[in-house]
This record gives C-alpha cells, structure tokens and sequence, in this order.
C-alpha cells in the first residue's frame, strides 16, 4: 500500500488540505496528516511534524502557502519521498529552487487529479 504525508491537512471540509486527505483515502492509500494545530483528521492520527511520521513515506503533497513550504522543506529532505507535489498555489520560485538544491524534484500539479480523482468530489 501507498504513502502519503498531506503537509497542511485539515479539518475543515471545504479546505484542499481535508479534500486530499479524503481523496487518498478512497484511493487507498495509507494517509499520514500534517499539521501541528490538530490531533484527528478525518479519523486518522495527524502528526505535528512530517518527520515524527514513523513510516516511509512514497508522496508528499503540499497545502500551505509557500510562506510556510519553505520553513518546512529541510525537515521534507531529511526523510525524502519518492514524489513531492506542490499544489496549485503553495508553490514559489524560491521553493522550487530550495527543493531542487535540497535533491527533491517538485512536481507542481494537484496531488488530488494525479490519483484520478476530482476535488469536486469531496465537497
């Protein structure tokens, strides 16, 4: 079975961040949230750090601002996915770089329709 750590999931159902969470599950994934302000995601233990998640991780999404994408991309290459998606609008120039220096190559599409699913969907 395939990994995820979604890096700002949510509870908030109308949030991307709760969406992929959702859309993953479904698809069968194993899904490991990120975000430091809840304990429970949909049902699923969510994890205040990327690194404190204690399996090896196949894909990384990203759902927060680049902002924030660069203060957590050097904890994301000391235990590197197999894929690393930054979703339409947390990507930024000076993130892609970072990540690129830091051996990671970004893709830059939503994680949600590389799975064949539709954020629609999740409404």
């Amino acid at each position: 079975m395939q990994t995820i750590a979604i890096i700002g999931a949510s509870n908030n159902r109308e949030k991307f961040g709760n969406k992929a969470v959702r859309a993953y599950r479904d698809a069968g994934w194993t899904v490991f949230p990120v975000n430091p302000g809840e304990q429970m995601i949909e049902g699923l233990e969510s994890y205040s750090r990327y690194t404190d998640i204690p399996e090896k991780i196949d894909r990384v999404s990203f759902y927060v601002p680049a902002s924030v994408g660069i203060r957590i991309i050097e904890e994301i290459a000391q235990k590197p996915p197999a894929e690393l998606f930054f979703n339409p609008g947390t990507e930024s120039a000076t993130l892609v770089a970072r990540a690129r220096e830091l051996n990671l190559d970004p893709i830059m599409e939503c994680s949600i329709v590389a799975i064949g699913k539709s954020p629609a969907e999740y409404s």
